[in-house]
């Protein structure tokens, strides 16, 4: 560890000391309502040569001394120009307004827009929140994650989920962050919405490949998710009524351009306006809502600091009458702390805190049953940017996870039903797991030429379980049935299982053909330490994660993509086809009936092996007019091979949809109105089923098919939306009526199959669709002031 640690400084040294020019300007680019804008461009006029903002909204940029034009943009605000004339280091922020006049403006947009052609990443999306909430709605909701699911590469893992693949990866392969707190379950109502209120939500960044050094932990994809900052000039609000739901946010300023708030709440209501007017008492008795709240506070304290504290809390509840009781829930806080050491190093200390809950209870009679499972991260990040000059920018950094798991705590009591009734206690528990995760990294994004840039970086990972905790050993002899040999024990504080760590090294390649073309490529490996036990295939609260042990090793991929990038119509149209190819390592599945739930000996169930996936992603989008929207087709395929399963043979993951096609489409027509609408079709999913049936002793039993050898439906849906401007004028209050309509043609989109014999023919066994809805229309009232 010392040694890599003494390397990264002398590298950055070597760079530092090849790099010297003479004169530094420094600041944050904003709106006009204080807002930091993530990834905005600071260029020299008609030149390739410049930076953009990191995401804090700072940009540093270091030029010969002379006098300078420089050009700011952002996608839907005004361009500025400035001439300065550097002498000395400068510090100078700009602050761009937002301009409905530059919709039709080709040659503004065509300045600000052609970075998807001279940045380095590649396999990313960025999704501003302006384009979300056009898009329809389900039951009145905006969606982070249902519009995620509509991005390339992306797929939903069923209708009733939150959770989704990203090139062949499980649902667990996905690190989502809310403001750098990781979140474990994205969705509310079992997966019906997600998490994140689209009004206190700034910005997101999908990583689906070329993933940059300073993220690990996950195998697929890094989602991104900022909470906005609140504004810092004048207070301002926004709202809606809607069919399941109502949210108010209320940002402003505690002292002007100084500190800033944002408070941001949204609850669903049928407990309240439907379940009392039930005419089944159970239904009156019963809860059933969802809630969250978004709060930020940030504070200025001078040019070179500023601090941010900002937490989500969140819970969903079910209850039905006195029998059943399940709530779960996410809680975060981050405190941040920005410093700007000199005009070209930038420092972000984050403190992180995240918990996951999850609680069932379950009474019958006089017998109740109750588990709660929770999952407890403190995490430490120290980031550093040093903007060494303009051909370098070097990133390097540390980062620490102490992790806590409590798979299961039951307690309760079982009652007999005999004519002499005892009682039974229930305690039973599957003992805390508790980790750390480690990660330093140092990444450069070098420009050889005005052509040709590149972005290399190194990431160490290292992993430690922690005692108190057990580790069961395992004979593995039978591959069905893996036999315990033994269980040690370790005592609080003690550290095993030292031996998971790896390098994981980053390339990405950007080499442009022309000012509307270029080429890309990247290479990543990432390791991932944690994971997701599931016999479902969607992601789920019953689901639960435990970490890497002496008996599992970590996941590990190596992923390789080539990317062909073309603007057309003065950067109007952005187009993009990009291949891709990934080999994992010690990929986890589960064996043959697994049993998982409740069981303290799981890793007896799981079965490890290796998979492939690959596949190719084109896309056209158009962010600027009356017309915007994209449209996305990805052919893709995963496959595992574990040892175990299936003979040893190679079979298609249970997620392995081939084609996926989305198109989205939005049209302001005149000055109020807005449709949108988007088609998806994917196809069906493979499954073990039932494939025959035969007689043994007298009971019907079922012979199931080849692993994942079925493929029964593809799923299909067409939503359509109307949005109008009750003002006549934009005013400083606004207000909007939405009409959505989900699932236009009334598809029948299975969520699961259920096979019963038929009661007219016992000798036949039918298999039953179920799913969840046809159509679903909704309105939404919104405003803003």
């Amino acid at each position: 560890m010392k040694k890599l640690i003494g390397a990264l400084c002398f590298t950055v040294l070597i760079l530092n000391a090849y790099g010297q020019t003479k004169y530094t300007i420094s600041g944050y680019v904003t709106d006009d309502l204080g807002e930091e804008l993530i990834g905005a461009s600071v260029l020299l006029n008609n030149q390739l040569r410049g930076t953009v903002t990191n995401t804090y909204g700072f940009y540093s940029l270091t030029l010969e001394e002379g006098t300078h034009e420089l050009e700011v943009s952002f996608l839907g605000y005004e361009v500025q120009t400035v001439n300065i004339k550097l002498t000395e280091n400068k510090r100078l922020n700009f602050s761009l307004k937002e301009s409905a006049e530059l919709i039709e403006s080709v040659e503004i947009y065509a300045k600000g827009r052609d970075i998807n052609i001279r940045e380095v990443e590649m396999s990313t999306n960025t999704l501003q929140m302006k384009t979300i909430q056009k898009l329809p709605l389900l039951l009145g909701e905006t969606d982070i994650i249902k519009t995620v699911q509509l991005l390339p590469g992306v797929l939903s893992a069923s209708e009733a989920s939150g959770g989704f693949h990203v090139r062949g990866g499980g649902v667990d392969q996905n690190l989502i962050l809310l403001d750098h707190a990781p979140v474990y379950n994205a969705s509310h109502a079992v997966g019906f919405f997600s998490v994140f209120n689209a009004d206190a939500i700034k910005d997101l960044k999908l990583y689906k490949g070329g993933i940059p050094a300073e993220y690990g932990g996950r195998l697929s994809s890094i989602l991104d998710i900022y909470m906005k900052e609140g504004n810092k000039t004048e207070f301002h609000g926004s709202g809606g009524i809607g069919t399941l739901s109502s949210r108010l946010t209320v940002e402003g300023p505690v002292v002007k351009e100084k500190v800033s708030f944002l408070v941001s709440g949204r609850r669903t209501y049928f407990d309240v306006l439907f379940l009392p007017f039930s005419q089944d008492s159970m239904a009156r008795e019963s809860d059933i809502y969802f809630y969250d709240l978004n709060a930020k506070i940030n504070y200025t304290i001078n040019d070179n600091n500023r601090v941010f504290l900002s937490g989500y809390f969140g819970r969903d509840v079910f209850r039905m009458g006195d029998m059943f009781d399940m709530d779960y829930g996410n809680f975060t806080v981050t405190a941040r702390w920005n410093h700007v050491f000199n005009n070209r190093l930038f420092l972000n200390v984050s403190t992180i805190y995240s918990n996951y809950l999850y609680d069932l209870g379950v009474e019958e009679d006089l017998t109740t049953f109750n588990w709660k499972m929770t999952i407890k991260d403190l995490n430490q990040h120290l980031d550093f940017t040093y903007y060494l000059n303009p051909n370098n920018t070097v990133k390097f950094g540390l980062q620490g996870i102490f992790h806590n798991f409590n798979p299961a705590e039951v307690t309760g009591k079982f009652v007999s039903d005999t004519l002499t009734e005892y009682e039974i206690p229930i305690n039973y528990s599957i003992p805390n797991i508790f980790a750390l995760e480690y990660g330093i990294y140092l990444s450069n994004e070098h420009t050889i030429t005005s052509n040709l840039t590149l972005l290399y970086g190194l990431r160490y990972s290292l992993f430690q379980n922690i005692g108190g905790g057990q580790s069961i050993m395992f004979d593995r002899s039978d591959p069905v049935t893996y036999i315990v040999l033994d269980t040690l024990h370790y005592s609080r504080g003690e550290i095993f299982n030292t031996f998971a760590y790896g390098l994981e090294p980053r390339l990405s390649v950007r080499y442009t053909l022309n000012s509307i073309s270029s080429v890309k490529a990247s290479y990543n490996r990432m390791f991932q330490y944690i994971h997701l036990a599931s016999n479902s295939t969607a992601s789920l609260p019953l689901d639960f994660w435990f970490p890497s042990s002496p008996n599992i090793k970590p996941q590990i991929v190596d992923q390789v993509a080539l990317g062909y990038f073309r603007n057309f119509f003065n950067n109007q149209f952005e187009t993009s086809v990009e291949v891709f190819y990934k080999w994992y390592k010690n990929s986890i599945d589960f064996k043959d009936h697994a049993e998982l739930l409740l069981n303290d000996e799981y890793e007896g169930q799981l079965r490890i092996g290796t998979a492939r996936s690959y596949g190719a992603e084109f896309m056209i989008r158009k962010q600027q007019g009356k017309l915007t929207g994209w449209v996305s087709y990805t052919y893709a395929r995963t496959f595992k091979k574990i040892p175990e399963i299936y003979e040893g043979k190679e079979y298609p993951a249970s997620y392995d949809k081939p084609h996926d096609l989305a198109v989205i489409v939005s049209y302001d027509l005149f000055e109020r109105w807005n449709f949108s609408a988007n088609w998806i079709y994917t196809s069906a999913p493979p499954r073990t089923l039932p494939s025959q049936r035969f007689n043994y002793g007298g009971m019907i039993a079922p012979y199931y098919s080849d692993r994942n050898s079925i493929r029964i439906f593809p799923y299909h849906r067409l939503d359509i939306s109307a949005t109008f401007r009750l003002n006549k004028v934009k005013k400083n209050f606004e207000q909007y009526l939405n009409l959505s309509v989900y699932n236009v043609y009334m598809r029948k989109n299975p969520v699961m199959l259920s096979f019963r014999e038929d009661p007219d023919q016992p000798d036949v066994t039918k298999a039953y669709m179920i799913y969840l809805y046809r159509i679903v229309p909704s309105i939404t009232y919104t405003f803003k002031f």
